[in-house]
């Protein structure tokens, strides 16, 4: 009986630690992660202006937008690794001042060759934020509680689609003032608040739970212990430690089913705003305004999907019922010659297309911890933004080709296709995995057993 007791107090303790980390934790975590995707993003608007003022195209456009990725992508592994030896609060914090930097710095662009440049270095200076985020979840949060927390994360940026657009949308009407044009004055002073964010976050984002003034000692101890933290955060990084997490063949699958999840949405991101601008005569607060029709769809799927993948006993059907979701809103929208039903579809295919993000992330979290997890959440991230890199290339392609920007919803339709007939592998090749170890009597699964 004492011993019943003494278990529901440990309970108790851990849920009230929770909700104080989700109240004081995650707001900070949002902050960031809204300013990168803002700061990512806001060239689409530009897309016309840069062609008007700078003979860039849409296919050198798409090469810009997508390239960011590619040394976002290739630093991923190494960053996230420096993120685990460093601490995850100083090395965000570098992230951020080094990216709100580079992102005003576009306002200086003069063509392709210094778009394209600009576009590689803010990737290189971005590198390792997502994972960063992702790892700081495993060192705060219980399995059973990640889904949701990386739902809260996954706000962020469906935030700043919603907000973003129209905000970059007005900024780009100060066009002559000053002598800039109005997506110099949007490149800049959606930069510089984020060198401001990364000062705040060096003194105010706590690493762990023991680190937290706003949690008791018992607290801080129950959240560590259902984490199943390392002994020592700062232990040696053996290569047989983290290499055997990306050789697993499930954390493989699910990396390529992210790359085609990925050159879906980031296409559909970065071209959106072209594809409203070709089907209505409006001003570039307008064009902001409809573009946040995606950031809509984002924000609901993103809210909805983890709660309802909460109660699936099947990630896998879960996951394979989402992409037969983005498949058939990317037809509808290809088969309707209606603008209004088109609206509606933009926000539908993102709900699929973004909403289902976090449970990517809750069923990778589920079998990695510690070094490993450090390893093969920025692994899998690798492969994806790889596809963030395919996407807006193909969107470009397809625009040329076709000069229509909504050729691109073919491209969703291709990719979430082939993601589809993945998903019954990756459910084969995770029947092998052994789940992470968990603490404190066994604390639930992410969401539910694999099946």
């Amino acid at each position: 009986m004492g011993n019943t007791s003494l278990a529901l107090g440990v309970d108790d303790t851990h849920q009230v630690a929770t909700r104080k980390a989700m109240a004081r934790l995650l707001p900070l975590l949002c902050l960031i992660y809204f300013m990168s995707y803002v700061d990512r993003t806001n060239v689409s608007l530009a897309k016309a202006h840069l062609a008007a003022d700078l003979g860039i195209g849409a296919a050198a456009y798409g090469l810009g937008a997508g390239i960011f990725f590619l040394g976002y992508a290739l630093l991923e592994v190494p960053s996230n690794l420096l993120a685990h030896r460093i601490g995850p609060r100083p090395w965000i914090a570098r992230i951020a001042v080094t990216w709100g930097a580079l992102s005003a710095a576009m306002m200086f662009v003069q063509g392709t060759t210094s778009f394209y440049v600009l576009r590689v270095l803010l990737g290189i200076a971005e590198a390792g934020l997502f994972p960063a985020l992702m790892y700081m979840v495993t060192l705060w949060f219980a399995p059973k509680d990640r889904a949701v927390a990386v739902g809260w994360i996954y706000t962020a940026p469906a935030l700043g689609l919603l907000v973003g657009n129209p905000l970059g949308g007005a900024l780009m009407q100060l066009d002559g003032l000053g002598g800039l044009r109005g997506w110099q004055w949007m490149f800049v002073l959606e930069g510089l608040p984020t060198i401001l964010v990364g000062v705040l976050l060096y003194f105010k984002l706590p690493e762990r739970p023991r680190d937290a003034r706003w949690l008791s000692p018992a607290e801080a101890a129950a959240l560590e212990r259902r984490a199943v933290l390392e002994a020592d955060p700062h232990s040696h990084l053996s290569s047989q430690d983290w290499t055997a997490a990306i050789r697993r063949p499930s954390t493989v699958l699910m990396g390529l089913i992210y790359f085609l999840n990925q050159v879906a949405f980031v296409g559909l991101v970065f071209f959106t705003p072209a594809m409203i601008q070709q089907m209505k005569d409006t001003t570039p607060f307008q064009v902001g305004l409809m573009s946040s029709s995606v950031g809509l769809g984002f924000l609901l799927g993103v809210l909805v999907l983890p709660r309802i993948h909460r109660r699936v006993k099947s990630d896998f059907v879960f996951l394979g019922v989402l992409m037969a979701g983005l498949l058939a809103s990317a037809w509808a929208f290809i088969a309707t010659g209606s603008q209004g039903v088109q609206m509606a579809l933009f926000v539908a295919t993102a709900f699929f297309a973004g909403g289902v993000l976090p449970s990517y992330w809750a069923i990778a979290m589920k079998r990695l911890q510690g070094i490993q997890a450090a390893a093969g959440l920025a692994f899998i991230n690798t492969i994806g933004l790889l596809g963030g890199f395919v996407g807006p290339y193909l969107f470009g392609m397809a625009e040329s080709a076709t000069g229509r920007s909504a050729a691109g919803f073919s491209v969703v339709m291709g990719a979430a296709a082939l993601g589809l007939l993945l998903v019954p592998l990756l459910a084969k090749a995770s029947r092998g995995d052994q789940p992470a170890a968990q603490a404190g009597g066994g604390a639930a699964p992410v969401v539910g057993p694999a099946s």
